[in-house]
């Protein structure tokens, strides 16, 4: 497992699983990580999109981003290429998740879960948790013009392709925030310590939980 190295709060509780831990769809590998954790993690049907799920009202649902405020209530994010982030705010009062492939990221999910925790931002810490590196993220044109403005987050590799930099593009979305940490990773390069459904079209997957004690 990977815990993020990050200035939060004592009473906040963050992890990401890797390849080693198994895979979550497995029922033996829900099992361990129920050991771990206060609570079932609020999982949601992740589909690319903006939709942020305030757990304190609602139930887990269609969406790409969750928050608390309430202890021992879990937020997760789901990955296997596309980027988990965890927020949290300098006092330990509201914690969140989103998931960011690249269209929940041209989307503006990560804007909408700032939005959404109500707080504000130069009061947020955040972490990019495992993901797709720049060195081997292959787009084509399409992608690109999605991105409008963050043209320096792709490198062109051959006509109508390009790497795309989703660690960068995430930092600079989110670059009103007290602290932004991590997005060192790559699920794609780093085949024994992560899944990675473009390298191995894999349905298994890994996951990036938070949680207020």
């Amino acid at each position: 497992m990977i815990k993020p190295d990050w200035p939060a709060p004592a009473r906040v509780h963050a992890f990401a699983t890797t390849r080693a831990f198994g895979d979550l769809k497995d029922q033996r590998t829900r099992e361990k990580l129920r050991a771990l954790l206060p609570a079932e993690p609020a999982w949601l049907k992740q589909v690319h999109g903006r939709r942020v799920i305030d757990l304190d009202r609602d139930p887990p649902a269609e969406a790409d981003a969750a928050l608390t405020r309430r202890t021992g209530t879990v937020c997760v994010a789901q990955m296997a290429d596309c980027m988990p982030v965890l927020f949290a705010d300098e006092d330990g009062t509201t914690v969140a998740s989103a998931h960011a492939g690249w269209r929940g990221l041209a989307g503006g999910v990560l804007e909408a879960t700032v939005v959404a925790m109500d707080v504000p931002p130069r009061k947020l810490v955040a972490w990019l948790g495992p993901a797709i590196g720049p060195r081997v993220y292959e787009v084509g044109d399409e992608v690109r013009a999605a991105f409008h403005g963050y043209e320096a987050a792709f490198t062109p590799t051959r006509p109508g392709h390009w790497l795309l930099d989703l660690y960068a593009v995430a930092r600079r979305k989110l670059a009103g925030l007290k602290n932004v940490s991590g997005g060192d990773f790559c699920t794609h390069s780093e085949s024994e310590r992560f899944f990675s459904y473009r390298r191995d079209r894999t349905s298994e997957r890994m996951g990036a939980f938070i949680w207020l004690a």
